[in-house]
């Protein structure tokens, strides 16, 4: 069944989808930390990251939270009858494990609670995690709300 604004609440408190595995690579990390400005160690020196905690650079933990919009694309595409669609913000996140670069990550996404607002918008609840590749313990868990409009 494809997803629509019509039928999202047949959706709700299921698996809307997985999306496909993602690489971290050091550039994607490099990039973030000039975007932000956070140059720990841990991100991006990658020989003193050799001797550190994990072995090797980590992403940022922010820098995986922001992937999650890139992932759900790639699950939700553009469902019909949603004129538009807004990040409106997060309830929580955990970030429960280190992303080290190379690492593969994906989103798996289940659709939590629709709250209709009126005037077309519906406010959608959605719970993640982001899994890494091989490992049992996620790098994030994430309640995400994003607004849509029919």
């Amino acid at each position: 069944m494809a997803l629509t604004l019509a039928n999202l609440l047949d959706h709700v408190h299921k698996e809307v989808g997985v999306s496909d595995w993602l690489t971290i690579d050091q550039e994607r990390i490099d990039r973030f930390a000039e975007c932000t400005g956070d140059f720990q160690w841990i991100h991006v020196d990658r020989e003193r990251a050799k001797d550190g905690p994990y072995g090797a650079t980590v992403a940022h933990g922010f820098l995986t939270l922001s992937l999650i919009p890139v992932m759900a694309a790639g699950i939700w595409g553009k469902p019909s009858g949603i004129k538009a669609s807004f990040n409106y913000g997060l309830n929580r996140v955990r970030f429960a494990a280190p992303v080290k670069c190379g690492d593969r990550i994906r989103d798996r996404i289940t659709l939590s609670h629709i709250d209709d607002k009126g005037g077309g918008r519906v406010l959608l609840t959605m719970d993640h995690v982001v899994e890494i590749e091989g490992q049992e313990k996620p790098a994030l868990v994430a309640t995400t709300l994003a607004m849509v409009m029919g």
